[in-house]
């Protein structure tokens, strides 16, 4: 029987920070693994997604390069050219995720599935493990909504979506949500008549409204097609003949495609053997944990999307280093939940950061809000990208509550706006760093100069005493 000091199941992004985070400080760590290192954001996720991305984005700026003076012509999309690219970059990135490169770090990686046996016994496969302390980074995986006929239709998720052999014709997307936005304008800009099916009246749901009917229009200046506050109803057939039935308006429409993709959410991935005869809460939301990520058994705790929250990379990287942190020291720390960003990779990208403008008004009450449009931002111009706008939301004494780009390059520009709220420098002290023109950074620097432009010269005391110093001053 081996004996090691922490267990962790799962090697995706939570499992591996864990892991590679204990054995630097001298912890004999065992990894457990069932299918692919990497979890889902190097095999199906993340990486994959966003080299689709950049391929489909290629091919869009071929179609409009006649604008920049070039004549081009796209004449055909080679999709196993492009699909053996994204393979390329996976290999690339998975090198740092390897069990080669976990095992040089000191990590023991065990390929296989866990049982907990005990609350000291972690069995793989035959073999038997006994440990002080488990970490659960088991990860989630795509949902299935329930819709008759669906899955006798064969529908892809981003699972099946990335292993396609060929770009289909129509796509109808269930889930107007990121990764439905996202592949529709893969698949569309590759060559597919792409429908979004979404019970909400925008897409984007979660997102500010101004900022995702942006997204919505410049997907539907490229052909895609949205149902917005609709419903599927019923599926008939199979791939590559597919009817889905839609309740919109209290009408009844259908739309044939050859492929259906659902997006409509994730599910923590929970089912692991004997972790709930321990005492662990287990609900579809995922495992319950406190705020420092234990959960109700001491010496077991969980990092990422099984431990319910953001679903996204960058928590559960955040939410593993804080496991480490609080497993193995006294002083605990909590995650710095109000400075977390997020990015929709469409093009235009949407990114944001904090409250919402509706959020924040419902939690704070009286709220400013300063705009600016990327048509006033001269690199914007230059590079003929001028749609969308920087939002930024601060309380009544210039406080950042949140902040919203959308547009290009817009996860990079929000950055400094993420590192301003979590340092709690106010939008004024943003608005005197100095940013180099031209720069699409200038978006960030001109909403934040609303702020001193709506204190100091919009009318009112403090603006006449400014003028009136002006004039008279010999300086």
């Amino acid at each position: 029987m081996d004996s090691v000091d922490t267990v962790v199941i799962g090697g995706g992004t939570a499992g591996l920070t864990v892991a590679a985070g204990m054995a630097a400080l001298g912890v004999s760590v065992a990894l457990v693994e069932k299918d692919h290192m990497g979890g889902d954001c190097l095999n199906w996720g993340c990486v994959p997604t966003k080299a689709l991305i950049r391929s489909a984005a290629i091919a869009q700026q071929v179609r409009d390069a006649r604008q920049y003076g070039i004549d081009a012509e796209l004449r055909a999309v080679l999709l196993p050219a492009i699909m053996a690219r994204v393979a390329a970059v996976q290999a690339e990135i998975g090198e740092r995720d390897s069990a080669e490169r976990f095992a040089s770090l000191g990590v023991e990686v065990l390929l296989g599935s866990a049982e907990i046996r005990t609350a000291d016994t972690v069995t793989v496969d035959d073999r038997i493990v006994r440990t002080r302390r488990i970490v659960v980074a088991t990860g989630s995986r795509p949902s299935m909504p329930a819709v008759p006929g669906l899955a006798e239709a064969e529908p892809w998720t981003n699972v099946e979506a990335l292993q396609m052999a060929a770009v289909p014709t129509s796509v109808v997307i269930f889930g107007g949500g990121p990764i439905g936005l996202e592949f529709a304008q893969i698949l569309s800009r590759l060559g597919s008549q792409v429908t979004v099916v979404e019970m909400a009246p925008e897409v984007l749901p979660r997102e500010d409204p101004e900022a995702a009917a942006v997204v919505r229009t410049v997907l539907e200046r490229e052909g895609v097609r949205f149902l917005l506050s609709a419903r599927a109803m019923k599926v008939q057939g199979r791939a590559p003949v597919c009817t889905i039935w839609v309740e919109q308006g209290g009408q009844e429409l259908s739309v044939t495609a050859e492929r259906i993709l659902a997006a409509t959410g994730r599910r923590p991935n929970v089912e692991i053997p004997g972790l709930s005869d321990l005492g662990v809460q287990v609900n579809p939301r995922g495992l319950g944990v406190d705020a420092y990520f234990r959960t109700a058994v001491p010496h077991v705790w969980a990092a990422g999307d099984v431990a319910g929250g953001l679903q996204f990379t960058h928590v559960a990287a955040a939410q593993a280093k804080l496991v480490v942190r609080n497993a193995l020291f006294p002083v605990k720390s909590r995650l710095r939940a109000h400075a977390i960003p997020w990015t929709t990779y469409t093009d235009p990208e949407l990114a944001r950061v904090g409250w919402t403008e509706a959020e924040a008004r419902a939690r704070y009450g009286s709220v400013s809000v300063y705009r600016l449009p990327f048509s006033a931002v001269d690199r914007a111009i230059i590079d003929g990208r001028t749609e969308g706008h920087v939002k930024i939301i601060t309380d009544g004494r210039g406080r950042l509550l949140g902040a919203h780009v959308v547009g290009a390059d817009a996860d990079d520009l929000l950055q400094e706006v993420v590192v301003a709220l979590d340092a709690g420098i106010p939008v004024g002290r943003l608005a005197q760093v100095i940013h180099p023109y031209p720069s699409r950074t200038e978006g960030v620097l001109k909403a934040a100069e609303e702020y001193w432009r709506q204190r100091l010269f919009a009318g009112g005391g403090v603006s006449s005493l400014l003028r009136w110093w002006a004039r008279r001053s010999r300086w």
